[in-house]
């Protein structure tokens, strides 16, 4: 089966969250890169949690919670001014070098594009017209509007609902090893975008194709298209 439309994260796929360490690093020497990580890490682990208990609250402010209990778990003072500027930093994360080439290459083939992500609508917009990826992409899904993080079905429906596609139709694109298997679990064609050479999650489930960037991502998609013709 070709691939029609492809829904990616944002994330860690679009946007490297963990640029935001070079900013830490400057407001706290020598934990920059541990407040990142473990940012992150808070930061999915509130938006499972909100979703097993429905108690459901944008991703902006649950991005915030994890910020404080980080600085808290490192014992870094945490004031106001920086957790602005450290907000205001992941508004508008750099994106990884290749992708922009990469998504125009996917829309001159004909595909539709769409972003499928935990981030609400304000992050997601701010961080595309940042990276300069907006007019790339036919849809910015939220899973806002459904009040469920991913791995949620109803989060991943999203794409299915709003391109008329089956979901083996529509291939998602991750960098997050848990995400790829739930999207794959959901009956999406996935890829890993695996950039830290990371292991497969332990769930019995795997991507049908992996690649250390969205380079391999493209190359993914021209073989899979050329051989359905």
């Amino acid at each position: 089966m070709s691939i029609q439309a492809i829904a990616f994260d944002a994330y860690g796929t679009l946007f490297d969250v963990y640029s935001i360490g070079e900013l830490a690093e400057r407001l706290f020497p020598g934990q920059g890169p541990a407040l990142a990580a473990l940012w992150r890490d808070k930061q999915i682990e509130y938006s499972r949690l909100r979703t097993m208990c429905a108690t459901y609250k944008p991703f902006w402010e649950v991005t915030q919670d994890a910020l404080v209990f980080s600085c808290k778990k490192l014992g870094l003072d945490l004031t106001l001014d920086a957790q602005n500027a450290l907000m205001g930093q992941y508004a508008k994360l750099k994106a990884f070098p290749e992708n922009l080439g990469v998504l125009q290459a996917l829309q001159q083939m004909g595909l539709k594009l769409a972003i499928l992500s935990n981030g609400n609508p304000q992050m997601l917009d701010s961080a595309a017209e940042a990276a300069g990826m907006r007019d790339v992409f036919h849809h910015i899904l939220s899973v806002d509007a459904v009040k469920k993080f991913k791995p949620a079905p109803e989060a991943y429906q999203l794409a299915p609902d709003v391109f008329g596609l089956s979901p083996r139709s529509i291939l998602f694109v991750s960098s997050n090893g848990w995400d790829v298997c739930g999207a794959t679990w959901f009956g999406y064609t996935t890829f890993w975008v695996n950039r830290a050479a990371a292991p497969l999650e332990e769930l019995g489930v795997a991507p049908d194709a992996t690649g250390p960037d969205m380079n391999a991502l493209l190359q993914f998609v021209q073989q899979r298209n050329g051989a359905a013709k």
